[in-house]
């Protein structure tokens, strides 16, 4: 993206994600930067750690400090330190058959991303994709503790959501079941799929989650392509008991547009079925 105020809003979310996604709170910050100011000016250097702390303060965390190296091409991320109680940390490894499959955040950022890079991105969907990015996962974070019970939770990055689900599924021992059109979207992502306007992670995405998954054959190049879509600051992905599912919708009210996509079923040879 071009704002780096934004840039550094994103950035932040995506790291704090972790955090959340184990169900902690944050803590302690650490800003961690690559950046040149002969090159891009200390103003833009500014704005980008300014859009950070702001994402840091949302989450009620502390910025002690950090660390700057000389480089060419911008970076900026946080280390980040949070706490949870022992026995409420949340992991992957724990769906059973039976639970709900929800996702709290729509994909597609990846090739939405490449249009923006591109510089023919819509400007509606980009928006609405920088926007979902710069969300902090902290109330879908609330929601899960709020109704309890939640069984596994990840969330939804690089890996995109069949990578993620993957994981979820081969350390539970289990199957996933996602219905592919209940997976919410970001505007015009599937039609960049379908145009070809992919990020080459998220190609080798599908590719490595290919051997693992089986596609109904009514399930379209495109969209498979996009379920693999690498994810920037992505929802969580939670399996939760059926019974909690209506509390939890009503708990997240307020998130962008959390959505049932599929169920956990019984070990049946692949790691996820989608359908």
């Amino acid at each position: 993206m071009d704002d780096p105020y934004t840039f550094g809003q994103v950035a932040a979310a995506n790291a704090l994600s972790d955090i959340y996604a184990m169900g902690g709170v944050p803590r302690t910050v650490l800003n961690l930067v690559a950046f040149d100011p002969e090159l891009h000016g200390e103003d833009t250097l500014e704005a980008i750690l300014a859009g950070g702390l702001s994402k840091v303060r949302e989450s009620g965390a502390v910025l002690l400090g950090g660390h700057t190296v000389k480089d060419q091409e911008p970076k900026y991320g946080l280390a980040v330190t949070g706490t949870a109680r022992p026995d409420d940390i949340w992991r992957k490894d724990g769906a059973v058959t039976g639970d709900v499959l929800l996702l709290t955040k729509p994909i597609g950022t990846g090739v939405i991303a490449k249009a923006v890079k591109d510089g023919d991105a819509d400007p509606e969907a980009a928006r609405a994709a920088i926007a979902a990015m710069a969300e902090l996962n902290r109330a879908a974070a609330d929601a899960v503790r709020a109704v309890g019970g939640a069984h596994a939770v990840t969330d939804v990055t690089g890996f995109g959501l069949l990578g993620h689900a993957m994981e979820m599924a081969r350390q539970s021992g289990v199957t996933l079941e996602i219905d592919a059109l209940q997976v919410p979207r970001h505007p015009t992502a599937l039609e960049l799929a379908a145009q070809g306007r992919v990020p080459s992670g998220s190609r080798d995405n599908l590719a490595f989650v290919a051997p693992h998954v089986e596609f109904a054959a009514a399930v379209a190049p495109a969209m498979r392509t996009l379920l693999a879509d690498a994810v920037t600051s992505g929802g969580l992905l939670v399996a939760l008991p059926e019974q909690r599912v209506e509390r939890f919708l009503a708990e997240a009210r307020t998130l962008t547009e959390p959505k049932v996509i599929g169920r956990v079923i019984d070990f049946e040879g692949p790691a996820v079925k989608v359908r």
